[in-house]
Order: C-alpha cells, then structure tokens, then sequence
C-alpha cells in the first residue's frame, strides 16, 4: 500500500512540474505589457495602428522579415526576409534576444532581452494584442 501512495505521490509531482513548466512556456501577458512599455516609442500593435520608428506590430506572426506594407526597413532586414526569416515565436525569441545578432544592420538600436522569461512574456502579450491565432 505505500508504494502505491508513493508512486502516486511521484506522479502528483511531476504532473506539478510539468504544468508549472508548460504555464512558465506560455508567457505572462500581464508582465509582458509591462516589458512591451519599453517598446512602446518606436512600436504599436493594434490593427492599422501607425508606424513609428519601427513597424506597427498587428499581424507579426506568419509574415516574412521586412515585408510590412508602408514601412521602410533597413536592407538587412529586407535580405533576411528574402532568405526566408518568418516571425514565428521562435523567430522573435532568437531576434529579441539581441537584434543586431540576429540581423546584423537591423535599424532596431534596441539591446535586446536577456532573460528568456520577459522574451517569453513579451511574445505571450504580442501575440494576445497582434491578431496572432
């Protein structure tokens, strides 16, 4: 009998493990929004919100680098785009991390996010505010 209660006791475990791993993977929207304030002076993200210095955001996900109607991108994010860079959540994880590394002559002067959490908050609260399905 105990070590059916001890096996159970593991399984408990791991099942809180895992579902606390998968929640921490998904992202906090409400900490994003607050990371994405830093964003906030070059980009917006509601639907046919402006440009600013960088891209108005809606309909990140899916689209090919540097293809944003109306907007002028560096030639280097133009070229990424033509090689086959799409945002996907991966994409924007590696890109976010530190831009200039990812697409060496990006326009975006931002640093990057060092911690993996904010990139995944930041991706969680962009793709709940970018019309990403």
């Amino acid at each position: 009998m105990r070590g059916i209660f001890t096996g159970l006791a593991a399984l408990a475990l791991v099942m809180t493990v895992s579902g606390a791993a998968l929640a921490d993977d998904d992202g906090d929207i409400a900490k994003g929004k607050k990371i994405f304030a830093r964003c906030k002076a070059c980009h917006t993200v509601e639907e046919g919100g402006p440009d600013r210095i960088g891209p108005n955001l809606h309909g990140v996900f899916g689209r090919t680098a540097g293809t944003k109607d109306g907007f002028k991108f560096s030639d280097a994010m133009i070229q990424h785009g033509k090689d086959g860079l799409v945002w996907s959540e991966e994409a924007l994880d590696t890109y976010l991390e530190k831009p200039a590394a990812m697409v060496p002559g990006t326009q975006m002067a931002f640093p990057g996010l060092k911690k993996e959490d904010d990139r995944e908050d930041l991706i969680a609260y962009l793709k709940s505010e970018t019309g990403a399905e």
